[in-house]
Formats: structure tokens, sequence, C-alpha cells
């Protein structure tokens, strides 16, 4: 894995700007530690940071040209079938210098041009500059795996693999308040949108020409939108399984290494069993919660290591060693993002980084088989039963109900709750009320500056095409599109590349999701199940312990933190009265409302909108003052 940075001057030469591009190359060194070099030609300028995966020769450094010296290449990520490509290429005379994927890649591009993302297959971010024609061609993974940013000013185009990068090349910092009320309502930023006005995300699945006449964006890969698969239901498992163990078979080429995550839900225990399958040898690793046996999942982990016959690590992890944590994950945050298991996430990295260079992971799945409790929701919504009815009218029942994310009772009350509102919606309205954490009316009281378009329908900005007449697929493909490059994907890639640690997903091979995505809905989610064909198909691979049981999230004790070790830090400090009356963004009256509700026997949410509050003032503090 890897970090880039580039410019192309639309005046001036770009040797002018080399310390800009060294300074954004710099804020890039966890995710390249190995090995950092510039090219700078004419108007354009590219920067890389290294971490070395395969072929990690110094001939494989970068920015990496051809024999010819007419192509440029910086890459960040891995491409699974480089060695067909390169098999293909050498039958056409082309001679190779490394063994690298990058090599490969560049050759790739010489031949196919704009095509070449489309016969990728793999994670990446990359930039190619054709010397002769002055142009720089751009490329995403199909699912936003790798992070791409782009901004343009009246004097230059400049992208990178983080924002902390571009505000290197002297970007324009204006904030964007639609963005900033998007996310104190998701905890985090959608995609194209970022913090910034003027700076943008390259869309998953989408390349882009940079030239004299701007930036030319290119889509080349979207989900398949239908469910249209005809064949029956043994016949689709057999299939996925052999996607499945391809998957993961390619996932295992590296020159360092490898180790699996292993947090004792279904999704990275199949990849777990996979890996071992094929590899022995193979590490798997879990984070344990022994004063929270609430969040504690150690006992599932423990029985599909046991069968799987891996050689398994428990990271045990303590309020304070997380406590300890937060400097360091807030630090690596470029733009507000608050979703709380990054935490956990960051530590397990850590700790994983000690033993090996590369993980697995069983990230994606929830997305194409169904596997959230909100999908469970939509499914149940979409099916009019006397017990929907029921929910309705109980709704004023279960919102005086103690809400709390910290124990099983008080968490069961706060899904009814959510539930019994959430029904009262139609398609897209509903999606959104359970994809928030808070309401836009929450939002509205909390940001004195107003949003400068109007946000009653995010969902038709955001580009989510959720009809009133709609099945699960819908709201599947508005995950895939949505939550899973702005939240789940964000986070691990942040939190990994903290600790210079590549993290690899089996699930988002496109192969496998574009068979996936044609499933039935039935296949995923029935009256009793969700994930259904995943957990049928595996059945037999996987400990009994693991069926049946409730999904847990990545979650953490905040309720308990806020109310006692950070309580002073958070409310004298961060939340100060003086500050945000001063900072002139926030309402105080709305935070002190918060305070009282986190206090209360029924905090709900609140604990999720502090923490998203701190990740914004720490942000707005390091990037804004």
């Amino acid at each position: 894995m890897c970090g880039i940075a580039g410019y192309w001057l639309k005046n001036g030469n770009a040797t002018s700007h080399l310390t800009n591009l060294e300074n954004a190359i710099k804020r890039l060194n966890k995710r390249g530690p190995d090995y950092s070099n510039f090219f700078s030609q004419k108007n354009v300028g590219l920067g890389h940071a290294r971490l070395s995966i395969i072929d990690t020769s110094a001939a494989a450094n970068q920015p990496f040209s051809d024999e010819t010296g007419n192509f440029t290449i910086i890459f960040n990520g891995e491409i699974y079938n480089f060695m067909e490509h390169r098999k293909l290429l050498e039958k056409d005379g082309v001679k190779f210098r490394t063994s690298s994927d990058t090599e490969v890649l560049l050759e790739l591009y010489k031949k196919h041009h704009t095509e070449t993302p489309s016969m990728l297959n793999g994670f990446f971010a990359f930039a190619i500059y054709n010397h002769s024609t002055n142009e720089i061609f751009l490329a995403r993974d199909r699912f936003g795996i790798k992070p791409l940013y782009i901004t343009e000013t009246e004097t230059q185009i400049c992208f990178a693999s983080e924002i902390k990068a571009l505000i290197e090349l002297n970007i324009d910092k204006t904030p964007d308040f639609n963005s900033i009320h998007r996310y104190f309502q998701l905890n985090y930023i959608p995609g194209p949108d970022t913090v910034f006005k003027n700076v943008k995300q390259i869309e998953p699945g989408t390349s882009a020409l940079i030239n004299k006449k701007g930036t030319k964006l290119l889509k080349y890969y979207t989900p398949p939108q239908k469910p249209d698969y005809t064949g029956g239901y043994k016949e689709a498992q057999q299939k996925l399984k052999a996607l499945m163990l391809k998957s993961v078979e390619k996932r295992l080429i590296a020159d360092v290494p490898l180790g699996s995550f292993l947090s004792g839900g279904i999704d990275s225990s199949i990849i777990a069993t996979l890996t071992a399958k094929i590899n022995p040898n193979i590490e798997s690793f879990s984070i344990g919660f022994p004063n929270e046996p609430y969040f504690d999942e150690t006992q599932y982990a423990k029985a599909v290591a046991q069968k799987a016959g891996l050689k398994h690590h428990i990271i045990d992890v303590h309020s304070k060693d997380m406590l300890d944590a937060l400097p360091d994950v807030l630090d690596y945050i470029d733009q507000p993002f608050a979703d709380s298991s990054a935490i956990p996430v960051f530590i397990l990295s850590r700790e994983i980084r000690k033993h090996v260079t590369v993980a697995l992971s069983g990230d994606g799945a929830d997305e194409l088989f169904g596997g959230y409790r909100k999908h469970m929701a939509h499914k149940r919504a979409l099916n009019p039963s006397i017990l929907n009815t029921l929910l309705k009218s109980a709704a004023p029942i279960f919102e005086a109900a103690p809400q709390s994310r910290q124990n099983k009772i008080a968490d069961k009350a706060r899904q009814a709750a959510r539930f019994s509102r959430g029904i009262k919606l139609n398609g897209a309205a509903r999606y959104w009320f359970w994809a928030s954490i808070s309401s836009e009316s929450y939002t509205n009281e909390l940001l004195l500056n107003k949003p400068e378009t109007t946000n009653s329908k995010p969902w038709e900005q955001l580009g989510l095409d959720i009809p009133t007449e709609h099945g699960l697929h819908h709201i599947l493909n508005a995950d895939i599109k949505m939550l899973l490059p702005g939240d789940m994907l964000t986070k691990v890639d942040l939190m990994s590349m903290a600790n210079s640690l590549e993290v690899r997903v089996p699930f988002l091979d496109h192969e496998l999701v574009d068979f996936t995505m044609q499933l039935p809905n039935n296949y995923k989610i029935n009256k009793n199940q969700q994930k259904r064909i995943l957990q049928d198909t595996f059945r037999d691979e996987l400990p009994d312990i693991l069926y049946n049981r409730p999904k847990k999230g990545f979650e953490i004790p905040l309720v308990n933190w806020f109310r006692n070790e950070l309580n002073d830090f958070i409310f004298h400090e961060i939340l100060n009265e003086e500050k945000i009356k001063n900072q002139q963004i926030l309402n105080h009256k709305t935070i002190a409302k918060l305070r009282s509700q986190l206090m209360s026997a029924s905090p709900g949410d609140a604990p999720a909108r502090i923490w998203a509050l701190i990740v914004f003032q720490n942000w707005w503090d390091k990037y804004m003052n």
C-alpha cells in the first residue's frame, strides 16, 4: 500500500512547486514508510510514498517510468490479475524490468488507455502521466477501497490519497457547510463531497483525464442494479463458494507476511477459514474486551480458529488502551469522520502490524448480503403486517423507555423506537432515516451556519436511486454507493494506513460482487435469516456457535467514558462554552442538552453525537485555526 500526490499546473513550471509536493508526500509517510520520491516535468509534479508488498526491490520504486521515458506512473494498491496481463503483454513483445504489478499496469495503460481500469482485478488509485500529450490519467477502484481526492483552482489541478496531503499543495480550504450538515447527520461525509467546498473525491468506479481542457470524469463501472439471476439456490451456493475461494486465493499474493482479521462474526470467520485452507500458516487476530462482556466476542473467534486450525492471537483491550489511542486516532483524521469503531480498528491494526504487513478482512459482506439490522427492518417494512401496525402505534411507549447502546434491553428499546418511527416513512426517506445518527432538525439546531442548499431530500442530491416502490436490492445498492465507501472502507483505510498495514477485502472482488448483486432478495434475507445464502454456503465449515446469535457491531463504551474519565475534558475544554461562542459554528445550548441526555437514564444516541462533536472540534483546531 502506498500514498500518491500530484499536480498539473495551468501556468508555470513544476519545479517551482516541488517543495509543496515534498511536504505533501511527507504527510503520507505512514501509508508509505519504505521509500518516497518525486518526479517533475514541464507543468506536472508527481510524488509517491511506498509500502513495499509485491517486488520489494528498489527497481519497483515509484514514480516509475517506462523504458521509453514517455510514461510515468504513481500507484497505490494491488492488481491481483497482473500476472495474467503480464503474460499477454510478453506475447506482444513487452520486456519487463521488474516483477511488480506497477510496471504491468503502466504497460497495460500504454496499450489500452482509458479502458485499462475495467480490465483490472484489485484495489487501486493511480495516476499515469503521458509526457508527449501532457495529460494525466487518474483512476479509482470500483468500490472505493482506496481513496483519491481532487481539487481544481484557477492555477492548478491537484490530487492525492489524503486531504492532509492536498492541503500542503496550497488548496482552497473554504468549508462546505452542506457537507458539515450531512456529517452531523451520518457521522461521516458521503462522497463525492468533502468537508471543503472545492475538494471532491474521485468516485468509485471512475477515472479522470486531466489536460489543458480541464478534468473529464469517465465512469467505467456500476454494480448490477437488478436481481436477475435465474439459477437455483444450490447452484448459487456452489458458485458463491467457488468465487469466494478464488477471491481469497488472489489476495494471498504478496512478498511479505500476511494475516487475517477474525472478529468472530460470520464474515471474517469465512475469510479466515478460507485463508487457512489455502495457506495453513496464516495467523489470525481479534480484539477482546474482557471488562465489557456485552461487546466481547472472543469466544466465537476462538471457536473458528480452533476448527480452522489457525494460530490465533487475541488482543485484550481495556478502556485505558482505547483512551490512550484517542490522540493518534484523532490526529490521523483529516476531515470529520466519527464512526467510533475506528478506535478498536486502529488498535487492532497497530497490534497486527507487529506480526504482518498485509491482513484480510470481512468488510463488504453486510452491504452485499443484507447483514445490518436496518436491512431486516427494511424487509419487514416492505411486507405489511399486524405487527407493523402495532409497532407504529407503540412508538410513544418505545420513545419513553430508557434507550442506550450499552446494554441489551436498552439497546432493544432504542432499536424498536427507530423502527417504529422509520416504518411510518416511505422509500428513500425511510432509508435516510435509518442510515442517520441524527435528524435534520437536530443538525439545523446544532449548526449556526445553515446549508446553502436544502437538505429536504439529500438522497436525491447524492444520486441514491430508491423509488417509492422499491425492493431490498435498491437498499443494498444505496449502501454500496454511500455507506460502504463513505464509512466502512474509509474507516478501515484510515486506521490501517495510520499503522502502515495493508488490508485486503475479498468480498469486494468485482466478479463476486457482480454475481451477488444479481441474486434474488430472498436468497439474502428471508423471514428469519439475514445473509442467508452466505451463512448456508459455509455452514458446514464454521462452528455451530456462530449461528443464531445476534449481530454485534464493533462498538465501544462511549457512555462510560463521556460520563466519567473524559467528561471534564470534553465539556470544559473541547466544547467549552466560550470557545464554542467564539467559533460561531455550533449552538452551545444544543450541546448543553446533549450533555444532559448523556447523563440521563436514556442517553440514546447522545454519545455518538458527542463523539461527532469531539472529532469535528479536533479537526477544526488542527486544519482551520
